[in-house]
């Protein structure tokens, strides 16, 4: 795992005047490790989330959901498949949030999320989130901007109401360089494995990358609070990006004194004939 003062770096403290060009999508922290040793740090990380979540499902207290939020090929998905590999399915639920349907299209935005958030006891993984509802809009002009910039506001008041509620929110931006994406982008054209993950418009919105940029960075720097900060991760480098998403998920899991509750019976009085 890695240290305490390595996930400050990349939580975003301040509500204004952040600039994604400031963060380098290639960054490791200058960790030199081979594959071997970055596997067998995220098996770590990973075994001591699964602790923790059971922790969670057993408390029945809290709910943590973790959004993740990042340009086409970032790595959404690579997070999930290795990261939350060791959580009891039981205890979590995964979530992907694309264009709304005729159903969604008739209720506010929040509706479609609303339905998603996880019980008590549970982790739940958001792979994109309410936040397209200002990025896709706002770049393809699909509603008026005086409709999507209110949406700053309502966002935050639903999460400061979420966390008065006992949800835990991670917020995690996934980084990469508009190079790295079409490096993955070519690598699902040649691979006969990954082909099927191919959309047409992932090759078109690579048009519209500063317009996607920026409207990330905006929501990074107006919907920031201390109950849901965000935390930029660096993925260019998947390895370091695995590690790094576990460290946070950790980190504030642990911070959160997680603990087993007490027998709900006298287990001194208790015998197994």
């Amino acid at each position: 795992m890695l240290p305490a003062e390595i996930i400050a770096r990349f939580r975003i403290d301040k509500s204004s005047g952040f600039k994604l060009a400031d963060c380098d999508p290639g960054d490791t922290c200058g960790l030199d490790i081979d594959k071997k040793e970055a596997k067998e740090l995220l098996e770590t990380g990973v075994k001591r989330l699964a602790q923790l979540q059971e922790r969670l499902y057993a408390e029945g207290h809290w709910a943590v959901l973790a959004i993740l939020q990042g340009i086409d090929t970032s790595g959404k998905d690579g997070v999930i498949k290795h990261v939350l590999s060791g959580v009891n399915p039981q205890g979590c639920e995964v979530h992907s949030f694309k264009a709304p349907s005729a159903e969604e299209l008739q209720h506010d935005f929040l509706w479609r999320v609303a339905q998603r958030l996880p019980a008590s006891g549970r982790i739940g993984i958001f792979n994109r989130s309410h936040y397209e509802d200002i990025i896709e809009v706002r770049v393809h002009k699909i509603i008026p901007r005086s409709v999507w910039y209110q949406r700053y506001r309502q966002i935050n008041e639903f999460e400061q109401y979420l966390s008065e509620n006992n949800i835990k929110i991670i917020k995690l931006f996934l980084h990469i360089s508009k190079d790295e994406q079409n490096k993955r982008l070519e690598d699902r054209l040649k691979d006969p494995k990954k082909r099927w993950k191919i959309d047409e418009k992932d090759i078109q919105k690579r048009k519209y990358w500063d317009e996607y940029l920026k409207a990330h960075e905006d929501i990074i720097n107006k919907c920031n609070a201390s109950w849901a900060p965000w935390y930029i991760i660096p993925s260019n480098i998947k390895w370091f990006r695995n590690i790094l998403a576990a460290t946070i998920l950790v980190h504030i899991l642990e911070s959160m004194n997680l603990s087993f509750p007490k027998p709900k019976v006298d287990i001194s009085k208790m015998t197994i004939e």
